[in-house]
């Protein structure tokens, strides 16, 4: 897997969809897309919950490396205009409120829904992540600290699990950015291993917008910029949620 690229079109949240049916992309409406700013996507998006649990705070997994980075960043939130971004256990929590397009609901009792990068829940033996996003330069920053719950190759990260982080981190900037929504092309190629426990800095620029599409790159390196892990490209569709009548 290592020094390959490879591409992978993704569609997100079709619960439902029988294997190996065809699911068509929802219609988009440009008259109703775009009518968000990046300051009322971020106030909306970011808002803490007063039940449930945070993920993107500190806990005891956590190593020296992850809590000092942690404390710069949150230092700059109060001077810089960065933003912890909140992280919750489905981003059902995250657009409370809203709704999808109507292609793109699911219809379901089951209530134990996870976030893939959110499915274990045991500290540190998973991912260990935060994101804190800059809106007016339209860039994220991810710190990373995998536990041995996603290992590859003994003693270091499986490449599908820092491909899952690195689209997560995708999709929570180009939302913020401008209504970013949906994944429809994703690129990575690895350079070096990740060790488990080590902590790995994302970071995610939005390159341009245009044509209701979204442009964005990653790269994953050392905290001293010294060793580049992977470098990743992705396409997101841009779509507009509305406010969900049936829960006012």
């Amino acid at each position: 897997m290592l020094r390959r690229g490879f591409q992978v079109a993704v569609i997100l949240g079709h619960h439902g969809t029988l294997p190996g049916a065809t699911h068509l992309l929802p219609r988009f409406n440009p008259a109703s897309a775009f009518g968000s700013s990046t300051e009322s996507l971020v106030s909306r998006f970011c808002q803490e919950m007063t039940k449930g649990k945070n993920y993107a705070l500190p806990n005891a997994s956590w190593g020296p490396d992850m809590l000092s980075l942690y404390h710069e960043f949150l230092e700059k939130t109060k001077t810089s205009g960065w933003v912890r971004v909140p992280s919750f256990r489905s981003n059902r929590d995250h657009i409370q409120g809203f709704k999808l397009p109507l292609d793109l609901s699911a219809n379901s009792d089951k209530s134990d829904w996870r976030l893939f990068t959110r499915c274990i829940e045991r500290e540190g033996q998973g991912y260990e992540y935060v994101i804190f996003f800059q809106p007016s330069e339209k860039k994220s920053i991810c710190l990373f600290q995998p536990g041995p719950y996603l290992e590859g190759v003994p003693g270091f990260v499986h490449g599908g699990s820092l491909a899952a982080l690195i689209d997560e981190t995708f999709s929570k900037t180009a939302y913020l950015s401008g209504e970013g929504l949906l994944t429809v092309n994703f690129n990575i190629r690895f350079k070096n291993l990740i060790p488990l426990g080590s902590l790995a800095v994302l970071n995610v620029n939005v390159e341009k917008i245009e044509d209701q599409k979204m442009y964005l790159s990653c790269v994953t390196q050392s905290r001293d910029q010294q060793t580049v892990y992977a470098k990743a490209s992705g396409t997101f569709l841009q779509m507009h949620l509305e406010k969900d009548s049936s829960r006012q």
